[in-house]
């Protein structure tokens, strides 16, 4: 179920939730906290990327760069690097 608020919620935070049944007849006890839940997104790009011109050799460059600010909420575990 989709869960629409008007709340601003943070990416990366969790989310605890409790659910009320509603039916013709009545409405149920509340549930117990459900929590698991994290708000995820796509990271920011890297920035400040910059060549390690000391480590350039003919065969190869190197390069350096800081995290972006938000991670997405989950550990970054991989780069992809594209040249031309």
């Amino acid at each position: 179920m989709l869960l629409q608020s008007p709340y601003s919620l943070t990416w990366g935070y969790n989310v605890y939730v409790k659910i009320v049944s509603f039916n013709a007849f009545g409405t149920s006890v509340t549930s117990v906290e459900g929590f698991g839940a994290v708000l995820l997104t796509y990271p920011d790009a890297p920035m400040y990327l910059v060549e390690t011109v000391t480590s350039r050799t003919t065969t190869s460059v190197s390069f350096s760069w800081s995290n972006g600010v938000s991670n997405g909420g989950a550990a970054i575990i991989d780069y992809r690097i594209s040249y031309d």
